[in-house]
């Protein structure tokens, strides 16, 4: 059976999906972004320097890409969606919320499992290794129903023949760092997230990188959910060569 710890990650997602950046008290126009919890380090940085160039608040919530897709849904007050995968964004799409074309695939990403740093082991990542050798803990993922690292993590753990085997040590989260989280604090002896949560953290270390063969493509798009100035011109932002060094930064690639 796998086992769930809903509550446990809740909090984070709470508290991921309130979080405001302080604003500049001579802001007058804002725009809220509504971005997966992976994305948070670099659009924070991102924030900071369209602010200091702009006189314009930005508002921003990070949690699981399924968790802010619903809120959308719900009539929360989101102008930008920055998605880990393109499923959420069609989800809004369909609901005709979003325009295809107000959209555009921004970054990409790997798919990584990690261990706590005091505790790696060695995987070989691929059909012929048997996990349950050196797995015997916890893994930490996300939801492998809803939140996007949950569902690659499914399917690249399916492709190598990995999935019955570790299925009863699961434990899903609410969003990608709740996983990250739960292995730096060593609750869970090993997780499945991106490469670029791996690389924020001093407490856990890359055991093994999923081939791209076992997943599909990890895409994060972009989209505008309600058209203005201001939104229209932060989406650009994103787009800029400025905006591509700070995510290449932090690990993630970006479309040409």
């Amino acid at each position: 059976m796998t086992i769930t710890m809903k509550k446990l990650g809740l909090c984070s997602a709470i508290f991921g999906a309130g979080l405001l950046i302080q604003t500049p008290a001579f802001a007058a126009e804002s725009v809220t972004v509504y971005a997966a919890a992976s994305l948070t380090n670099a659009v924070n940085e991102l924030d900071v320097i369209y602010q200091k160039k702009n006189k314009t608040q930005i508002k921003t919530s990070y949690a699981g890409s399924s968790t802010l897709a619903k809120q959308i849904e719900a009539g929360a007050p989101a102008d930008v969606f920055i998605s880990a995968d393109t499923q959420w964004m069609d989800y809004l799409q369909n609901k005709q919320l979003l325009a295809a074309t107000d959209r555009i695939n921004l970054l990409g990403n790997r798919l990584v499992m990690i261990t706590p740093k005091d505790r790696p082991i060695k995987l070989k990542m691929d059909k012929s290794f048997d996990p349950g050798k050196v797995i015997q803990g916890k893994l930490c993922t996300g939801d492998t129903k809803s939140v996007p690292v949950g569902k690659y993590a499914k399917q690249a753990l399916t492709s190598l023949g990995w999935w019955d085997k570790v299925q009863s040590r699961l434990v899903e989260t609410e969003d990608v760092r709740a996983a990250l989280n739960f292995v730096a604090r060593g609750e869970c002896q090993v997780g499945i997230v991106y490469a670029t949560d791996a690389a924020i953290s001093k407490d856990v270390v890359v055991a093994g990188i999923f081939p791209e063969s076992t997943h599909p493509a990890i895409i994060y798009p972009v989209g505008l959910i309600k058209k203005n100035t201001e939104s229209i011109k932060f989406y650009k932002f994103l787009q800029s060569g400025q905006a591509k060094a700070v995510f290449k930064k932090y690990g993630f690639s970006v479309s040409q």
